[in-house]
């Protein structure tokens, strides 16, 4: 096993605008991701199985609802230290930290911000933890970038509701023991209902044969005439704007996410491109090779400098919707195509689970579509910029 030698770049001092509680979180994010994940997760990738055994790590390095408050099991953390714990993570594997993002940002989010003080306090503390897994059911096999067209529903029968319908590319879905689902009521207004593993007629069968993301869990929701309990819809917020919500969290922390898979793939190439001798000198020695390393720390430290502004304004409440797709779009954007060049600079090798470029590359093609597609960002900047949607 190679050990882990990943040091991560600084190129603008982006660190000393950090404070003392920012740093210690990164860093014992960092610390666990050398210790646990490195050794493991290039197997795992290759076996296509998710590596359970890291859910209680993840739970005590604060990756479940950092930003939920104390009182509820979370660690109250700012969005700074958010941001900062899914580029570590992601810097190990990009289905790992969809793992957390997942938990965080579309499961206890919701029940934090849309849900009552019951459901707080039935499921955040476990969720944190990791004692319990959670899911959250938008997509469905023919809505992906149209959810408010969904046909999930559900009916009031008087003591309960019946929920039918199905979900698809749905993280963490084979193992959640609960999943926030999205679905339209009898009027056609979109609430989240929160089901529980165990009631009839709900399963998760696991989606296999993926190139991408295979160290994650994927699979389907099928809802058969599942009885909900009333207590389980989510009162305070309803409409796509609620799920819509969620996804501008998780879409911030895959935008600081996808810096560490970026980081990881520079670090590897910037190491092997001083230490691979051709023509009698270390390729880092040529034009081309410099190019590559020098135009993958530049793009490095833009994204840096735009998530760090991101999350002042999330800590302010200031950040809007199309400014944090803004920075999912770029940031996924640039660490695919670092991933690629890196790819090059190791030449055959770099094709090889020795090194961690490939599953990195493989893995970006999934986080560059999910949360929104890179061409769905694009067009949400449009329409905030010109005041026109180009959707209808």
């Amino acid at each position: 096993m190679k050990p882990d030698l990943f040091q991560s770049p600084d190129y603008y001092h982006v660190d000393d605008l950090l404070n003392e509680e920012h740093l210690l979180v990164r860093d014992a994010a960092r610390k666990w991701v050398k210790k646990e994940v490195s050794p493991i997760i290039e197997d795992y990738a290759q076996k296509a199985t998710f590596p359970k055994q890291l859910i209680a790590g993840l739970g005590s390095i604060g990756a479940f609802g950092p930003y939920i408050p104390q009182e509820y099991g979370g660690a109250g953390l700012d969005q700074i230290s958010y941001g900062l714990l899914m580029q570590e993570i992601e810097r190990g594997d990009s289905g790992i930290r969809s793992t957390a993002s997942v938990q965080s940002s579309l499961v206890m989010y919701p029940i934090w911000k849309y849900g009552n003080e019951a459901q707080r306090q039935k499921y955040l503390p476990k969720l944190a933890t990791g004692e319990w897994m959670g899911c959250f059911g938008l997509t469905e096999p023919n809505h992906g970038s149209d959810p408010g067209s969904m046909l999930t529903n559900f009916k009031d029968v008087g003591t309960h509701y019946i929920l039918n319908g199905a979900k698809m590319w749905i993280s963490n879905a084979p193992f959640a023991d609960i999943a926030v689902v999205w679905a339209k009521d009898e009027a056609g207004r979109i609430h989240g209902l929160i089901v529980e593993r165990g009631m009839v007629g709900f399963t998760t069968p696991e989606t296999h044969h993926k190139w991408s993301l295979r160290a994650s869990a994927t699979g389907e929701l099928l809802f058969d005439n599942v009885k909900v309990p009333k207590e389980n819809l989510l009162p305070n917020k309803s409409g796509l704007g609620a799920a819509l919500g969620c996804l501008d969290s998780a879409r911030y922390g895959i935008a600081w996410g996808a810096i560490g898979a970026a980081m990881d793939c520079y670090d590897t190439a910037l190491r092997y491109a001083k230490e691979r001798i051709q023509f009698e000198k270390p390729i880092a020695a040529t034009q081309l090779q410099q190019k590559k390393l020098a135009e993958m720390i530049t793009e490095i430290t833009k994204a840096q400098l735009l998530t760090w502004r991101l999350g002042v304004l999330k800590n302010e409440n200031k950040a809007t919707s199309a400014q944090i797709s803004m920075a999912k779009r770029n940031n996924v954007a640039m660490a695919l195509e670092i991933a690629r060049e890196a790819r090059q600079i190791l030449g055959g090798m770099g094709i090889s689970g020795e090194y961690s470029i490939m599953r990195h590359m493989m893995n970006l093609e999934s986080v560059i579509t999910y949360e929104g597609t890179h061409d769905i960002h694009l067009l949400i900047t449009g329409m905030d910029i010109t005041g026109i949607s180009a959707f209808k």
